[in-house]
């Protein structure tokens, strides 16, 4: 009996074991659960019920999920990465389509062109474009020529101007014309001005004196200028005509349209054409003046009474001179006459050689025509010169020589005050 009763008592604490265990795993699965939201409690027993869920959590919640930030973040986010995208696909349409909209446009202009290059007319060099400017819209002049062979003279009739640029503010101009020859560039005439007009009319006449020889070398110049009285006036265009280009047998009026001005050119002063020989052994240097040519006109009636002067040069101090003989009205003078000067072989390096041509005048003083200076010190053709002459002794060369002005060769030069130095001992 009484091990009967053990059993039984050991079997009853048994089941008590095990269904406390059951009632552990069961509390424990209801929590878990309730946790996850898979719970909900009986509203009759007030006990947990289990209820099945048909919704499986997607891959985008959970990984939404494990971002530590709100909602409404995420959202502002997103929006900002989606303006983003859509703007950098615009950026690239267009550069897409601005690339190749030119390339249509190059096909089509090219595409008739075989044989040479087509760049030239794809984009035109920027010189051609400035001339283009400068060229066109400046207005034009109408003006007349007439030659008298019998007294040699050249009248030009300035006529009127149309459509010509507006310099001023207000739209109009203050015109005026220089009329001159580049024979003589200093010899100018002017019109009168015109006020506030882009269409003037001038109807005035100047008269050139111009050999007949010299006429093919001659441009006439026309400037039209813009008047201003406080400030520098502007050219607004000119018409430059060589006179070798047209035909003076009958009297000539044309229009002619207006371009831009070119370089203001040096005056010209004439040529002269001599001839050097040194001999060492006698220290005799031998100058043979021969003749001058296109000489600038010095006297009223467009011509010139000139004569030479050479002058040695020692140390820049004025040692030996001799003078030509005066040639009357006359712009090609022929002297053909020889001088001779003595200098030592030991100062010929030391001496520089003046030749001046100068216009001869009784009653005021003479004035000088050009100069230029040959030695060691001189550049150019003139300097050429000097040396053949030194390394071919005792042979004459002749050479022709461009005058420069007075005051260039006297600056060169840097003259001192007239003194004659005696001839040093040999």
């Amino acid at each position: 009996m009484h091990g009967s009763w053990a059993r039984s008592l050991r079997r009853g604490k048994g089941r008590l074991r095990l269904r406390r265990r059951r009632d552990g795993h069961s509390s424990l699965a209801m929590a878990v659960a309730a946790r996850k939201g898979m719970m909900t409690a009986s509203p009759l027993t007030g006990s947990p019920v289990a209820i099945a869920t048909t919704a499986q959590p997607g891959f985008l919640d959970g990984w939404l999920s494990q971002i530590p930030l709100p909602k409404w973040a995420l959202i502002a986010v997103a929006v900002a990465v989606a303006v983003l995208f859509v703007l950098f696909l615009i950026c690239i349409i267009k550069c897409c389509c601005g690339k190749k909209k030119p390339k249509k446009k190059e096909r089509v202009s090219l595409l008739p062109v075989s044989g040479f290059s087509a760049a030239c007319l794809v984009q035109p060099e920027m010189e051609d474009l400035e001339r283009g400017v400068e060229q066109t819209g400046r207005g034009k002049l109408q003006y007349s020529l007439e030659y008298n062979f019998r007294v040699q003279e050249l009248k030009v009739g300035v006529k009127q101007a149309a459509e010509l640029k507006a310099m001023n503010s207000g739209g109009t101009s203050d015109p005026y014309v220089i009329v001159y020859l580049t024979s003589d560039v200093k010899k100018k005439y002017e019109t009168k001005v015109y006020r506030k007009t882009l269409n003037p009319v001038f109807n005035e006449t100047f008269t050139f004196q111009v050999p007949q020889a010299e006429v093919p070398e001659s441009t006439l110049v026309m400037q039209i200028y813009d008047f201003n009285r406080f400030a520098k006036h502007d050219i607004i265009g000119e018409v430059r005509l060589p006179l070798a280009s047209v035909s003076l047998q009958h009297i000539i009026e044309q229009w002619s349209d207006l371009v831009a001005a070119s370089k203001v050119e040096e005056e010209q002063l004439g040529e002269i054409c001599f001839s050097l020989r040194y001999v060492p052994s006698t220290g005799k240097l031998t100058v043979l003046i021969l003749e001058a040519k296109k000489l600038k006109r010095m006297d009223s009636h467009g011509l010139s009474d000139p004569f030479v002067k050479v002058h040695l040069i020692l140390n820049r101090k004025k040692w030996k001179k001799k003078t030509t003989s005066v040639k009357k009205n006359t712009l090609s003078p022929y002297f053909n006459e020889v001088f001779v000067f003595e200098v030592p072989f030991s100062q010929i390096q030391n001496v520089d050689m003046v030749i001046s041509v100068w216009d001869h005048d009784k009653v005021t003083k003479n004035e000088p025509i050009g100069k230029l200076f040959l030695g060691c010190q001189a550049t150019g053709n003139q300097l050429r010169h000097w040396s053949d002459m030194l390394s071919n002794p005792r042979r004459p060369l002749a050479q022709w020589h461009s005058l420069q002005p007075p005051d260039v060769v006297d600056k060169a030069l840097g003259l001192k005050s007239h003194l004659k130095l005696p001839l040093p001992p040999r």
